[in-house]
Parts: C-alpha cells; structure tokens; sequence
C-alpha cells in the first residue's frame, strides 16, 4: 500500500499558490484525483495547475458557500471526496501593537472561519452519508513561536491546531479522522523574498532553523502525501511538523547554549 493513494478524491482549498500547486503535483503524480479550489479566475488557474486537475473558485463565506463549493468538488471529482484539505492561508506584517484592524479581520476570516466553514461542511456530509472521510489542515511552527510582526497569522495557526483536534476528537466514532501539517519557513513567495533582498530577516531566519536552509515546498507535499497516504490511517488528531527543526529553539536564541561554558 504505501504512499499510493490512487483512487483517492481530495479538495484542496488554496491549492493555486506556490505551496499548493506542489502539493497537488505530488497527489495527481501518485494517483489521485485533485480538485482545487482557490481565489483567481478559472483561466489564471488552468495555466497553473497540472492538466486534468479539477478547479472550482470562490470562498467559503458562509455555510452555503461551503455546501456548494463540496458539490462543485464531487461534481468534478466524480463522486464524494475521500479528503478535503483546508490549506488556504494569507499574512501580513505590521507590529504587533500597530497591526491594522482590517489585515487582522482578513486573516482569521481567511485563514479560521474559511477552514471551518468547509471543514464542518465536509464532515457533516460524511457523517450523515456514512462515510469515512479525512479532514488536513495546514498549520504553521509558528503557532507556537511568536515570530516578529505576524502575530495574527500566528493566532490563526494556533486557532486552526485547536479546531482540528476538536474535529477529531468529535468525528472518530464517525470513522472520520483529522491532522494537520505544520511546514516552518518555505522558500517560495514572501519568505523567499524577504531571504533574498533583507539581510536582516535572513540572519534571524538563518538563527531560527537549526538545517539552515529554507524549507522547500516538496517537503511539505511529501508530508501531505504521508497523512492522505494508507500508512496514516491509524493517525487523527495529529500535527505533523516538518520545520526543518525551527520549533526546536527560542526564535532568537541562535544555538543551544553549552551547559559547561562559563557564566
């Protein structure tokens, strides 16, 4: 069985960004069939996204919003998905004492209500339906490291870990499972760019991941097509972090301090 997930029918929300599209590579290339669901027009997505992936745009919302996009996703997958991945996600950075009101509304909109919304939607199709279904959340190492100046996307992250657990533990006598994965600083859009051309967020970074080197985003696919893989199916509840060791040490602490250096 393996990491073959062939046959399987996954929604992927936000799945047209630079970490999404990878994911969905790697899910269609081991045997899956993908939908995904995102923001831009259908013509931007088609030029994006690998042929014969299945696109569906719009947000969740409201409840409505959530039903329609499930039966838009099963209309192109075919029959009833086998998982729905909430991996939309937007930040911004501002301090924290002077982070506008209305980024702070659009991340928990878009990041938290959004996830549940289609989160709920999905499980409660699968509940009544009698069918087993599988709920991954993307997450993030910094909902438990306050990096500088995202602390709403922190919160948000940390939001999404809870809200998870909470599906899981309610949805188990269902045979309905749900886990996340939490990637650290991936090498593809802002973060990329703030390494690039700021020496100053590319030395703390550089001090925040003990690898040293920007995760990239086929690891975080490789961590997606191990929990929609056979070899999860044991796991819920679960956050599979794949950091590259970033949680591991204070954000500013640089290096583990040598227990037999003098004071």
């Amino acid at each position: 069985m393996g990491l073959d997930v062939a046959g399987l029918r996954v929604l992927i929300s936000g799945g047209a960004g630079a970490i999404g599209r990878v994911v969905v590579s790697t899910l269609a290339r081991h045997g899956a069939t993908v939908v995904v669901n995102d923001v831009i027009p259908d013509a931007a997505a088609r030029e994006l996204l690998p042929e014969g992936t299945g696109y569906t745009p719009g947000d969740c919302a409201d409840d409505a919003a959530a039903e329609a996009l499930l039966d838009a996703a099963e209309a192109l997958a075919g029959g009833p998905l086998d998982a729905v991945c909430c991996h939309a996600g937007i930040a911004d950075s501002h301090p924290v004492t002077s982070f506008p009101i209305d980024s702070y509304d659009r991340i928990m909109s878009t990041n938290v209500r959004a996830a549940y919304l289609l989160a709920r939607a999905a499980g409660r199709r699968w509940r009544e339906s009698g069918r087993r279904g599988h709920l991954v959340f993307t997450t993030s190492w910094v909902q438990d490291v306050p990096w500088p100046e995202i602390a709403p996307y922190s919160a948000s992250k940390a939001a999404l870990r809870s809200l998870m657990r909470s599906f899981a533990r309610e949805l188990a006598p269902y045979g309905i499972r749900a886990n996340a994965v939490a990637p650290g600083i991936v090498g593809v859009g802002m973060a990329r760019h703030q390494w690039d051309t700021d020496p100053g967020y590319r030395a703390r970074a550089e001090r925040a991941i003990p690898l040293g080197e920007l995760q990239t985003p086929e690891s975080v696919a490789d961590a997606f097509l191990f929990l929609l893989s056979p070899m999860a199916a044991y796991m819920t509840g679960t956050v599979l972090l794949v950091d590259g060791g970033a949680s591991l040490y204070p954000m500013d602490g640089g290096a583990v301090a040598d227990p037999d250096a003098a004071p």
